[in-house]
C-alpha cells in the first residue's frame, strides 16, 4: 500500500500564476502561434554591450586618483558613457480571480533612489552590471547613457547622482554637474568658473561695506572623497567626487567687528548670492572662511 503525503498548499500568488500559465493564448486572449521577434530590428543602443565599465570613465577616474586629473574630467567622461540604473517592480494593484486566488493585476517599474547624509535625494547609477547586482540583487539593471540617467534624476527631484555607491571608488555628481549632464552641455566646477568669481566680487562692490577688505574663492573640502584604493584599510582622500560643499568663499573682514556685525555682513552677502540666478544655478553649496587681514608691514 502506497500512502501519499498531503501536499502543502502553495501561496496564493504562486497558485494564481500557475493556474493561468501554459495556455495557447496570452493574457489578452491572443494566440502565441505565429508570433516572432524580427531579428534585424534594433531594440536599444546597447545590444552588444558586455556590461563592463566605460573605458573613458575608468581612465578619468584613474587620473583623478593619481592626482593628474580633476573631477571636471570625470564628469566630462560621463557625457558619453553608458551606465546602469536600478529598476524594481512595485505592486500597483491586486485582483482576485475566478478561482478565488489573489493575483497581481498591475505592477509598476520604479527607479531606486537613496537619501544622502545631508537629507537630499540621490539617484544611484553603476558603471557595470555586476556592481549594481552586488548593491541590490533584486534590482533590474537598465542600460542608459549617463545623460539620460541625469535627466531621470532631475525628474525624480534628486539633487545628486551617485556613481557606483558601495564600491571602493564611489563618485558623487552634484546638482550643477548633474543638470549639465542632463542638458548635454559642458560643466565647469564653480571653484574654477570665472563668472562665479565675478559674482562674488560684484557682491562686495554692491554691498559697499567698509568692513569687507577682500573676497576670493577656492575649491572646498567637500569635493574630496574617501576612496579605498587596493582595499587599504585607511583609505585615502581624493581631490574630487565628494558630495560638497564644493565652493569655499574666503572673506577678509576688518578686525574688531563683534559677532552681530559679522553676522549682518555674511547675511547681506549670502542674500546677494542667492538672488543671482547664475550663482544659484552654478553653485551647489558654499562654505565661508573668515580670514584675518595681513598685518601692516613694520618700519
Amino acid at each position: 500500500m502506497v500512502t501519499q503525503t498531503p501536499r502543502k498548499p502553495l501561496p496564493g500568488h504562486i497558485a494564481a500564476k500557475l493556474a493561468g500559465a501554459g495556455g495557447a493564448t496570452d493574457s489578452a486572449g491572443q494566440p502565441w502561434q505565429g508570433r516572432d521577434l524580427p531579428a534585424q530590428e534594433k531594440y536599444h543602443n546597447f545590444e552588444n554591450d558586455d556590461g563592463a565599465t566605460d573605458a573613458h570613465f575608468a581612465a578619468a577616474v584613474q587620473r583623478l586618483v593619481a592626482g593628474t586629473g580633476v573631477e571636471g574630467d570625470v564628469v566630462a567622461s560621463l557625457a558619453t558613457a553608458r551606465v546602469f540604473i536600478p529598476i524594481v517592480a512595485q505592486l500597483a494593484e491586486q485582483t482576485v480571480g475566478a478561482n478565488g486566488l489573489a493575483a497581481d493585476k498591475e505592477s509598476d517599474m520604479a527607479l531606486v533612489t537613496v537619501q544622502a547624509p545631508d537629507g537630499r535625494r540621490a539617484l544611484p547609477v553603476f558603471t557595470n552590471a555586476a556592481a549594481l547586482s552586488r548593491w541590490h540583487p533584486q534590482a533590474r539593471p537598465v542600460a542608459v547613457y549617463a545623460a539620460r540617467a541625469a535627466l531621470s534624476a532631475v525628474a525624480e527631484d534628486a539633487a545628486l547622482l551617485v556613481v557606483d555607491p558601495g564600491s571602493e571608488r564611489p563618485f558623487v555628481v552634484r546638482r550643477p554637474a548633474m543638470w549639465a549632464l542632463a542638458q548635454q552641455r559642458p560643466w565647469i566646477p564653480s571653484y574654477q568658473d570665472p563668472a562665479v568669481l565675478t559674482v562674488l566680487a560684484d557682491s562686495v562692490t554692491a554691498l559697499a561695506h567698509p568692513a569687507v577688505l577682500a573676497i576670493s574663492a577656492t575649491a572646498g573640502q567637500g569635493i574630496e572623497s574617501l576612496w579605498d584604493k587596493n582595499a587599504e584599510p585607511s583609505g585615502r582622500l581624493v581631490h574630487g567626487g565628494g558630495a560638497g560643499p564644493e565652493l569655499t568663499v574666503n572673506l577678509t573682514l576688518r578686525p574688531g567687528l563683534d559677532q552681530p556685525a559679522v553676522a549682518a555682513v555674511l547675511a547681506a552677502l549670502q542674500d546677494t548670492w542667492a538672488g543671482n540666478q547664475y550663482f544659484a544655478a552654478t553653485v551647489d553649496s558654499v562654505a565661508i572662511r573668515l580670514l584675518n587681514p595681513h598685518p601692516a608691514p613694520g618700519p
